[in-house]
C-alpha cells in the first residue's frame, strides 16, 4: 500500500461520524411502534417493512440483525385506520436507553364520527402521560431515538415533548402541530427534519425516507440503499440534501450485475476501485462493464465511482472535516483531485 493510501486509511478513521455505526458486536436496537386504535397502516407498516428488509440485507452479508420489531399499545389489540385489527400488541414498555420509538399517524375524525367517549379519552390520556415520560427520558438521555411520522408529531405534541424542538408533519397539520407545541420549530415543506434524538417526516410515505435515513446512520448507506431500491423508492436524507441520492442515482434498472457491483462501490467507496476489479464483482468483461453501464446506468462505471466519492466528500466537508481529510476519506489522492472531479461532473452534467 502505497503513502497516500496510508494516508486515507488514517484519515477516513479520524473522519469517521460520530454517530451510531452497526457493528457485529452492537446488540440489536428494540425498536417500539406505538398502535393506537385508527392508526395510519401505510405509517406504521412502511417503516417496519423497511427495517425488517434492513435487518434481511445485514443476513445476507453476513451480520447481524441491528433492529428488534416490537409493537406496542394500551391494549393487546387495536383496529387500524383500514379496520384491520391488529393483536399481539406488547404493554407499553420502559423503554432503554438504547431503544427506539415510532409515532404513526391516526386517521382524521370523520364528520358523522360518534364523539370520542369518557373511556376512549381516559384512554388518550393515558397513553399521553406514558408518552411524556418515557419519551422525555429518551430524548434526555441521548442513545435513542424517538421518531413520529406524518401526524405522530402532534401525539408528541400533546406529550409535551417538541419545546424548543425543530421538527414538521403532513401538511395539513402543521398549523394544528403550531398550535399544539407554540414553543417548536415547526418546519414546512420538509420531507423530514432531524433534531438530535427526535426526528420527524411529512406524511405518510415520507416516514419511508425518514427510516431510510436512519438505517443509513446506523447501518451505513449501502444497506440504505439496498433496502430502497427493494421498495422502489428514493432515498431522501436532510434539508440540504437533493431529493434523489447519489447513491441510488443511476439505479434504476434491474439488472443483477450491474447492482452487485453498485452494491461494492457504496459500501467501500475509499477502496481501489480500476475498471478490471468492478468487471470481476460484476463476473464480465471490463468492455462489457461499461456497455452495460451505459446502457442499463446511463453512465459509464469511472464517471459513477466518482460520483459517489463526490457524495461522500460531500458529507465530510458539511461535518467541518477539512477539504485534504475529506478528500482522502472520500478515496480522491488529494483535495486538488477532488476539485477537478468536481468540476468535470458539473461539466458533464
Amino acid at each position: 500500500m502505497n503513502a497516500w493510501r496510508l494516508a486515507a486509511a488514517a484519515a477516513a478513521r479520524e473522519a469517521r461520524p460520530t454517530g451510531r455505526r452497526h457493528t457485529p458486536a452492537m446488540s440489536r436496537i428494540d425498536v417500539w411502534m406505538l398502535v393506537e386504535p385508527h392508526t395510519l397502516l401505510l405509517d406504521l407498516a412502511g417503516a417496519a417493512e423497511a427495517l425488517r428488509l434492513a435487518n434481511q440485507a445485514l443476513r445476507r452479508r453476513g451480520e447481524p440483525e441491528a433492529f428488534h420489531l416490537r409493537y406496542c399499545g394500551l391494549h393487546a389489540q387495536a383496529e387500524c385506520s383500514v379496520g384491520l385489527s391488529l393483536g399481539g400488541l406488547e404493554p407499553l414498555p420502559a423503554l432503554g436507553p438504547r431503544d427506539w420509538l415510532i409515532l404513526s399517524g391516526r386517521r382524521h375524525a370523520h364528520p358523522d364520527d360518534p364523539p370520542p367517549s369518557s373511556a376512549d379519552q381516559a384512554q388518550a390520556l393515558a397513553i399521553e402521560r406514558w408518552l411524556h415520560r418515557e419519551g422525555q427520558a429518551l430524548l434526555d438521555g441521548g442513545e435513542g431515538r424517538l421518531l413520529s411520522i406524518c401526524a405522530g408529531a402532534l401525539l408528541a405534541a400533546r406529550a409535551g415533548l417538541l419545546k424548543g424542538r425543530r421538527c414538521t408533519t403532513h401538511h395539513e397539520s402543521l398549523d394544528t402541530l403550531r398550535a399544539l407545541a407554540p414553543e417548536a420549530e415547526v418546519q414546512a415543506n420538509r420531507v423530514f427534519v432531524l433534531d438530535g434524538p427526535l426526528a420527524s417526516s411529512a406524511g405518510i410515505t415520507a416516514g419511508i425516507d425518514l427510516v431510510l435515513a436512519m438505517i443509513a446512520s446506523h447501518c451505513g448507506e449501502a444497506i440504505a440503499a439496498s433496502v430502497a431500491q427493494v421498495m422502489v423508492v428514493y432515498l431522501r436524507r436532510g434539508p440540504q440534501d437533493p431529493e434523489l441520492s447519489p447513491m441510488l442515482a443511476h439505479r434504476h434498472h434491474l439488472h443483477p450485475a450491474l447492482h452487485r457491483v453498485q452494491d461494492a462501490i457504496c459500501a467501500a467507496p475509499q477502496q481501489d476501485w480500476t475498471l478490471a476489479r468492478m468487471a470481476e464483482v460484476a463476473h464480465v468483461t471490463p468492455r462489457h462493464l461499461t456497455r452495460l453501464f451505459t446502457q442499463h446506468g446511463g453512465t459509464t462505471p469511472l464517471d459513477y465511482l466518482r460520483a459517489i466519492r463526490l457524495e461522500l466528500a460531500r458529507r465530510e466537508l458539511d461535518r467541518g472535516v477539512r477539504p485534504a481529510q475529506a478528500a482522502l476519506a472520500a478515496g480522491f489522492t488529494s483535495d486538488q483531485q477532488l476539485r477537478r472531479t468536481r468540476r468535470r461532473l458539473a461539466q458533464t452534467a
